[in-house]
């Protein structure tokens, strides 16, 4: 029942500190290191190659693929903001006409592509199966792991996340959107953002149209908290595992679970610590 465009009204402002912070912080590292590596150790800067063999200025190949990509983005939008009663039952699953119609033109889109690209952009890029199979085996896993705390998790303050779901609650009764922010982030880092999202959705009461309005803060501290953590750990999203397994299948030393934390906390909780005093105090 939340409009589709006011999660992007409300949390820009912190998406962009975040965003712009993070790459004035990736930069300096990137200088740093690269400084360290040393001149000789630079690439070869020979003007650039196609895959054809032909020297070429900056260009791309597979550009079929910037028009599948837009049809990806009308299809996840269509999704949000189509509303209808209309659904399936899928193995005892109900399933929205929206979202049906979202994952088939996903589907056909992801065939289209494979179609359509040259196979030698393939062959350039190392383009491989073994990175999303990594990632489609370990998320099944979690998936199936995390059915059990999703239910603790929904029990709310009966269930045996009473003390987290009771802690976004000030002593009047109101609710504090800092904690709304931390307790929504800090499970979304382990768990999975949607169903995270809607637990503590429907804690702060569960009604779309009091949530956008008289509780924006306390929903923009929901939602901001949602997604921004993440990125805490490697199963905070299925991208932060994916680039993981891509690097480590070209043969780049990449950190383990803890090691990732150790990077996440260093860098990007101080900021969210940040954020948090600026715009959900």
């Amino acid at each position: 029942g939340v409009d589709f465009f006011w999660t992007v009204r409300h949390i820009w402002q912190p998406m962009l500190f975040l965003t712009l912070a993070l790459l004035a912080i990736f930069y300096v590292i990137d200088h740093k290191l690269m400084g360290e590596k040393g001149e000789t150790d630079l690439p070869d800067p020979t003007p650039c190659v196609d895959v054809t063999g032909a020297q070429s200025r900056l260009g791309f190949d597979g550009r079929v693929n910037f028009v599948l990509l837009g049809v990806v983005v009308v299809l996840v939008l269509i999704s949000g903001i189509w509303r209808t009663p209309v659904g399936f039952e899928i193995a005892g699953t109900h399933v929205g006409l929206p979202g049906l119609v979202r994952d088939v033109g996903l589907i056909v889109v992801a065939l289209l592509s494979l179609k359509l690209t040259p196979a030698r952009v393939y062959q350039a890029n190392d383009f491989g199966w073994g990175p999303m199979q990594e990632v489609a085996k370990l998320f099944a896993g979690i998936f199936l792991t995390i059915i059990p705390v999703i239910a603790m998790l929904k029990a709310g303050v009966d269930g045996p996340f009473g003390a987290v779901v009771r802690a976004v609650t000030n002593g009047d009764g109101t609710p504090n959107p800092a904690m709304y922010f931390w307790a929504t982030g800090v499970l979304s880092s382990f768990l999975d953002n949607a169903p995270t999202y809607l637990v503590f959705f429907n804690t702060a009461g569960g009604d779309p149209v009091h949530l956008m309005t008289d509780m924006a803060l306390t929903l923009a501290a929901i939602s901001a908290g949602a997604v921004f953590m993440g990125a805490n750990t490697y199963i905070g999203n299925a991208p932060n595992l994916m680039v993981k397994a891509i690097a480590e299948d070209r043969g780049v030393k990449m950190p383990g679970f803890f090691g990732y934390m150790i990077w996440s906390v260093c860098i990007l909780v101080p900021l969210l610590v940040l954020m948090t005093l600026i715009w959900f105090k």
